[in-house]
């Protein structure tokens, strides 16, 4: 059987200090490979800290356990273990965030082998590959200011994949996107995501675009009088 791609229980994250912090608890969470799960929620419940958390990006306050490929990441934020935390963010995650966030002043295709080249893994066959799938190879050698809005998303999305990670990470990369190219873009995420055989976690302010194409919406659910928010799943 294999290891889940994202495993945490019992983690708690809180954010700012005195009367207008705020407090993420996870009582436990599951992704396996090859799944897609959405996670939606109001403004401000937590969606994108609680992507951040399973980037490794922030550590948690405390957690029972938050494992990334298999990997003790808990064990790893307790004992401060840098290298071994950006090791596996390199080897394991691939993160497409709301703007694409691409490198503007190298070309597409630089953009896309970082990854690669970061967890040792250059395989400009699959970068082409990905390209062609969506739509983008004519675009490989331009800058990302010289692409559409939804071309560098789909450049974003072939970045987060060229290195064949566990886990696909998205925080509502179609949220800047006009509907039916928001609806191209996250087909070709959840098409690509499971060709790859990895694990896509996506966090959505439109859970029913996000059912259209498949993926089951668990909610972030505010406690209700109190600046806490509460996740579970799997």
């Amino acid at each position: 059987m294999r290891v889940p791609a994202l495993e945490i229980a019992g983690l708690v994250r809180t954010n700012g200090a005195g009367p207008g912090a705020f407090v993420l608890e996870v009582d436990r969470f599951v992704l396996r490979a090859g799944e897609a799960v959405a996670v939606a929620g109001v403004s401000g419940s937590g969606k994108s800290t609680f992507l951040d958390l399973a980037a490794l990006a922030v550590p948690p306050d405390r957690a029972a356990r938050l494992t990334v490929a298999g990997e003790d990441a808990a064990l790893f934020w307790r004992e401060r273990r840098g290298e071994a935390l950006a090791r596996l963010r390199a080897r394991a995650i691939g993160y497409v965030l709301q703007t694409g966030a691409l490198l503007p002043f190298v070309s597409v295709s630089s953009n896309i082998a970082l990854p690669q080249r970061l967890a040792g893994r250059e395989d400009e066959a699959r970068l082409r590959a990905l390209a062609e799938s969506l739509g983008i190879a004519s675009a490989l050698e331009r800058k990302p200011a010289a692409l559409s809005v939804g071309q560098r998303q789909r450049a974003a999305i072939a970045r987060a994949l060229a290195h064949r990670p566990a886990l696909v990470l998205a925080d509502e990369p179609t949220a800047s996107l006009h509907p039916e190219m928001a609806d191209t873009v996250l087909e070709l995420l959840v098409r690509e995501t499971a060709a790859s055989g990895a694990a896509l976690l996506l966090a959505t302010h439109d859970p029913e675009r996000a059912l259209r194409f498949g993926l089951p919406v668990v909610a972030i659910a505010p406690v209700h009088g109190e600046s806490r928010s509460r996740l579970a799943h799997g």
